[in-house]
């Protein structure tokens, strides 16, 4: 990869941890720009809640999201294992290592081979696990998993930042929030995919369009889609008269 293009993502990702960042856009866009630097087929994030309970809070494509909620479900894979250990877990070839029956048989069902699951941890606290898959049986080479924990430490970073101006409460607060954002934008998902007659992916794309076009947060305009009062069409955000 470029030196320039790594660059650019990290510079990126640091404009956007501004006061008051919107944290599912920004986890979104962390997930995203690992398949586009690392190479791999998609890109999953594991968050804790209240409870530290872990819960998908982003991912790169809609299957991807599934087989996280499955994993979760299941409590067994390498994302939990990560999460639970601190350290990263990489699998070349889920099918081989004959660990996780139920996780890999539900990877191999939507095309994953391999995967690399790395801890967003700073220091001994960890609060999830970046989670990376592949189609292919195969290693991913040291310089692309430094890559990766990069990035995973930048976004631990930011989720953390404020801890140094308030309380541990304020950061719980956040991820709560977060979480009960990604309720809403489901919800909305399943709205515009019925409505649209489009599939639940491009339901999201066209969610994050609208409240980018917008400049809005996508929880607000989730809301508004669920609540009736205004209306997605691919390109616009239409208000219902009232």
């Amino acid at each position: 990869m470029a030196e320039s293009q790594l660059a650019d993502v990290f510079v990126e990702m640091a404009d956007t941890l501004v006061d008051d960042f919107d944290v599912l856009e920004f986890l979104h866009v962390l997930t995203e720009r690992c398949v586009e630097l690392l190479g791999i087929s998609a890109a999953g994030l594991l968050l804790t809640d209240q409870q530290d309970t872990l819960q998908v809070v982003a991912a790169s494509s809609e299957r991807t999201r599934l087989l996280e909620l499955f994993q979760l479900q299941t409590d067994q894979g390498p994302c939990v294992d990560c999460f639970r250990t601190g350290q990263p877990v990489s699998v070349v070839d889920l099918a081989a290592a004959g660990r996780w029956p139920r996780f890999t048989a539900a990877a191999a069902e939507v095309g994953f081979a391999a995967v690399h699951a790395l801890p967003m941890r700073l220091r001994s606290e960890v609060i999830g696990a970046l989670n990376l898959f592949d189609t292919h049986p195969g290693a991913l080479d040291e310089g692309k998993l430094r890559i990766g924990q990069a990035l995973a430490d930048v976004a631990t970073i930011g989720l953390l930042q404020q801890r140094a101006v308030h309380r541990r409460e304020i950061l719980t607060e956040q991820l709560q929030t977060a979480l009960n954002s990604r309720v809403l934008i489901e919800q909305a998902k399943g709205v515009l995919a019925e409505r649209l007659h489009v599939d639940v992916g491009e339901a999201f794309a066209l969610l994050r369009d609208g409240a980018r076009s917008h400049n809005r947060r996508l929880s607000e305009l989730s809301q508004a889609i669920v609540d009736g009062s205004e209306q997605l069409a691919p390109g616009a955000v239409v208000k219902q008269p009232g």
